[in-house]
């Protein structure tokens, strides 16, 4: 354990994620690898294990729609043997083309839209279900303790050990990382994403605070359009959890914040084993 904790903080692996990589597809980049394999993972998740679309409806045991194109796919991949364990894209849509959400959704009729430029929506989240903790945590690789643990941003620290398969919150945070990286980068300040209310509480004890912006409807289960502001998000994670917001922006940690934080996660994983 101290040596897997020695080469996170000289920075040899994430000091946060050290058991997962990440790549990712820019748009129209259609004949990628990685794609494929992205729609191969969604294709098992969607149409073999949660039924929620017809497998008969794909070809080559790949779910596709007219979205890929337009949309920025991330993936993350198990350091120990690069399986593919998590996908999610940020749809940007064409002109003349409505965002996913708005197919089965409707929003509150004091919602104003910012500019599309400024939004792109979260959507085909998935995580591979070996790398859920047990039966019953949701598609998303969020488990049953993290929805009901209290807390916020400040309770997000580093694994305290070689927590691989029961780490899935910490999957879910390093794609939503990629995510948040690339959109301030390219001007995106808002995200859209339709989900279930549990998925938003748990995103917001991560510093994501989804706001619903329509009701819910039933869409493969109850689902709330919802909306962040990642201005927001960066000021909260400043107050809350500097070395998350530091993280996040893929800025220098200060030497005391990380040492903090590691001496911290060491005297959890300590206090676990007795």
């Amino acid at each position: 354990m101290l040596f897997d904790l020695f080469e996170r903080f000289f920075g040899k692996r994430d000091i946060l994620i050290p058991y997962f990589d990440f790549a990712s597809v820019m748009k129209g980049m259609m004949d990628s690898a990685v794609l494929a394999e992205i729609y191969r993972l969604r294709y098992e998740v969607y149409c073999l294990e949660c039924h929620y679309l017809d497998a008969a409806e794909f070809d080559e045991g790949k779910e596709t729609d007219e979205y890929d194109d337009c949309s920025i796919h991330f993936a993350a991949y198990a350091t120990r043997d690069q399986a593919m364990v998590g996908t999610v894209r940020l749809v940007q849509p064409k002109d003349g083309q409505v965002y996913p959400f708005e197919s089965h959704c409707t929003v509150f009729e004091d919602f104003t839209m910012p500019a599309r430029a400024q939004a792109g929506e979260v959507s085909r989240l998935v995580v591979k279900k070996t790398h859920r903790r047990r039966r019953g945590d949701s598609m998303e690789g969020v488990s049953k303790d993290f929805m009901e643990q209290k807390g916020g941003p400040a309770m997000i620290k580093p694994p305290s050990g070689k927590e691989q398969r029961t780490n899935s919150p910490l999957l879910l945070l390093g794609l939503y990382r990629e995510m948040y990286r690339y959109s301030r980068k390219n001007g995106i300040r808002y995200w859209y994403a339709a989900m279930e209310r549990s998925l938003a509480r748990s995103l917001e004890k991560m510093g994501f605070r989804f706001v619903p912006i329509g009701p819910q409807v039933d869409y493969y289960g109850p689902v709330t359009p919802h909306m962040v502001d990642l201005y927001e998000l960066n000021d909260r994670l400043k107050q809350e959890n500097r070395f998350l917001a530091a993280w996040f922006n893929d800025e220098p940690i200060p030497f005391w914040v990380v040492v903090k934080t590691m001496v911290g996660t060491f005297m959890i994983g300590r206090s676990r084993k007795k």
